[in-house]
């Protein structure tokens, strides 16, 4: 049990390097935001599955964390869109 813990734990470690990274890379930037959304949903879920204990639980408590995620990414991401297409429209592009 504890060695799942510590593989969890690595990839946590991991993934927040990548993320830090990603920061860091001038290529990166005109994607920054959509990766780190993925990379932060990916990190979510792991700390809810593993440390929450929710694997093993019910589906509708896996289905009560990811629902709102699934829902609060949807709306980030609509008013990115939307004011990303409201910049452009100002700027007359």
């Amino acid at each position: 049990m504890t060695a799942t813990y510590l593989r969890v734990f690595a990839v946590l470690v991991i993934v927040t390097v990548i993320e830090v990274g990603v920061f860091y890379v001038p290529t990166f930037q005109s994607f920054l935001v959509p990766m780190l959304l993925v990379l932060s949903a990916l990190k979510f879920a792991l700390v809810v599955m593993f440390y929450m204990h929710l694997k093993g639980d019910s589906k509708i408590y896996t289905f009560l964390f990811g629902g709102p995620l699934v829902l609060a990414t949807g709306v980030l991401i609509g008013l990115l869109l939307l004011f990303y297409g409201a910049l452009r429209l100002r700027a007359g592009v």
